[in-house]
C-alpha cells in the first residue's frame, strides 16, 4: 500500500450511492429499556465551553425520538479519554458507542461493530471517500470519522513586528522558507523580550499531533512510503536534534520544557500574547479572535524549503459489540445528521468529515468562520495518522511518554526513535 494521502478526488463517488430512507422515529428496545452508554472526548478549552452540553442537548433529542432509549454520556479530555477507554475494555466493561482519536486496535480483537451493520446508507455514503477509507481495517470500516482538522503554524504579528521580523504595516503576510528562518525570528522575538519565543507542546495531552508535524516537515513521519513504521528513520532523528538544538537548547521554546507543556496550555499562551509562535489546529481561531490577538496562520515550512505534506486528523467514533447495534446506529445516524455536523464543527472551529459539511464549509454556506478555509485547502493533501494498524494507539501513547525528554538539552533522539520504533514494530509484524 502507498502511502496515504487525503484526496477529495474520490469523494463523488460517494455521492452517487442511491440514498435510502433513514429508519423512522420509535422504540427500539422493544419493551425493555436500552441505556447506551458513550465515552467522548472534550474540545472545549474552558468548563463554560466543555463539550459536554453538547452531548447532552443530543442524547436529550435522541431519547425524545426513541422511547426505550437512555443515553449516558462520559466526556473525559484527550489527555485521559482514550487511557479511559482502554481501562473501561480491559475490565469488560466497554462503552457502548466511544468517541476518541483510535479504534484499529479495537477492531482486530473483534471487539467493534462495521460501518454497515450500523449505519443507514445515506449516512455511511456521505464520509469524505479518503476518510472513510483512513477507518478501514483489512479493507473493512470499523472507524466513524467524526470532525477533521489540519495544522498550521500560527505567529502572533504584533509580537514579529516588534521584533522586526516582519513590517509593520500590518499588510505583508509572512511566509519563512525554511527551518532556518524559523531559528532566526525565534532568536529576535527572545532579544525583544519574548516569553516564548516558539511554543513546542510536547506534553502528554498531544504531543504524538506536534511531533508528527515536525517529522513531516523534516521529510520523514510515522510510516515510509509503503506505510510500514519507519519512526527511527535518519530524517526524523534529524528533526528531533533540531529541536534539541537549534529551539530548546537555544532557550528559545520558553520556561516551561516540552516534555510539561501540553497543547492546551501553549493555546492559552499564545492568547495571552507570550507566544510568538506554534503549530495549532482551527479550534485556536476563535480562542485567539476572543482575545483579541492579531496572528498569522501558514504552512510550517520543511527544513530544507521543499514542499511536503501537512499533517491531517480525524478523530474516530466506534461502537464495541454489547449487543445493542441497533440502537448504537440509530444515535450513530442522529449524530451524523447534517445539522448535527455543522453545530458541532462550527463550535469548536473544526473541519466536517462529511462531504455534505466539507461542501457547506468551501461554498460559505454552513456559518462557519471564514479563517476555516485556510485549514480546509490544507486537508486535500495531508497526510493522517497510521490510524488504520491496530497497534497504532500504543505508538501513540508511547510518544506521548517519552518523546518530550529527547528534545532536552542532553536528550537522546536516537535512542529514544529506536526504542518507540522496536516497540511499534514487535506489535505490528508485517
Amino acid at each position: 500500500m502507498k502511502r496515504r494521502y487525503l484526496s477529495l478526488a474520490a469523494t463523488g463517488a460517494a455521492l452517487c450511492l442511491t440514498a435510502v430512507a433513514l429508519t423512522g422515529c420509535g422504540t427500539l428496545a422493544g419493551n425493555n429499556e436500552v441505556t447506551l452508554r458513550v465515552v467522548a472526548a472534550d474540545y472545549g478549552d474552558n468548563p463554560q465551553n466543555s463539550s459536554t452540553g453538547y452531548w447532552k442537548d443530543l442524547a436529550a433529542a435522541f431519547e425524545k425520538d426513541h422511547p426505550g432509549v437512555k443515553v449516558e454520556v462520559s466526556v473525559y479530555s484527550w489527555s485521559e479519554v482514550d487511557a479511559k477507554v482502554a481501562e473501561m475494555v480491559k475490565a469488560g466493561k466497554a462503552p457502548d458507542i466511544a468517541q476518541i482519536g483510535a479504534y484499529a486496535d479495537y477492531a482486530a480483537a473483534g471487539k467493534l461493530y462495521t460501518a454497515d451493520e450500523l449505519l443507514s446508507v445515506q449516512t455511511e455514503a456521505d464520509f469524505l471517500a479518503p476518510l472513510a477509507d483512513a477507518g478501514k481495517v483489512k479493507r473493512i470500516q470499523y472507524g466513524l470519522p467524526f470532525v477533521a482538522s489540519t495544522r498550521l503554524l500560527f505567529y502572533n504579528e504584533k509580537l514579529l513586528a516588534d521584533a522586526g521580523v516582519i513590517p509593520k504595516d500590518g499588510k505583508t503576510p509572512w511566509q519563512p522558507k525554511n527551518w532556518a528562518e524559523l531559528e532566526a525570528a525565534s532568536k529576535k522575538l527572545r532579544t525583544a523580550g519574548v516569553k516564548t519565543p516558539f511554543a513546542v507542546p510536547l506534553g502528554r495531552e498531544e504531543a504524538q499531533a506536534e511531533t508528527m508535524m515536525w517529522m513531516l516537515a523534516g521529510g520523514g513521519g510515522y510510516t515510509d512510503n509503503e506505510e510500514a513504521y519507519a519512526i527511527d528513520s535518519a530524517d526524523n532523528i534529524k528533526t528531533l536534534e533540531f529541536l534539541r538544538d537549534k529551539l530548546v537548547g537555544q532557550g528559545l521554546t520558553g520556561p516551561v520544557e516540552p516534555s510539561k507543556l501540553d497543547r492546551q496550555a501553549a493555546f492559552d499562551a499564545f492568547t495571552r500574547g507570550e507566544v510568538g509562535m506554534l503549530n495549532g489546529h482551527p479550534t485556536l481561531v476563535k480562542q485567539a479572535e476572543e482575545k483579541g490577538v492579531e496572528f498569522g496562520m501558514v504552512a510550517l515550512p520543511s527544513a530544507d524549503g521543499t514542499e511536503h505534506p501537512a499533517m491531517g486528523v480525524a478523530d474516530w467514533v466506534m461502537a464495541f459489540k454489547n449487543g445493542h447495534r441497533k440502537e448504537s446506529g440509530a444515535f450513530l445516524d442522529t449524530l451524523f445528521d447534517a445539522k448535527n455536523v455543522t453545530a458541532f464543527t462550527n463550535k469548536y472551529d473544526l473541519l466536517p468529515a462529511t462531504t455534505s459539511g466539507y461542501r457547506a464549509m468551501e461554498a460559505g454556506t454552513n456559518g462557519s468562520a471564514p479563517e476555516l478555509k485556510t485549514f480546509l485547502l490544507a486537508l486535500p493533501n495531508s497526510r493522517l495518522y497510521p490510524v488504520g494498524k491496530k497497534s497504532w494507539a500504543g505508538v501513540s501513547e508511547d510518544v506521548k511518554q517519552k518523546i518530550g525528554k529527547s528534545v532536552q538539552p542532553g536528550g537522546r533522539p536516537a535512542e529514544v526513535l529506536e526504542e518507540i520504533a522496536t516497540g511499534a514494530r514487535a506489535a505490528e509484524p508485517r
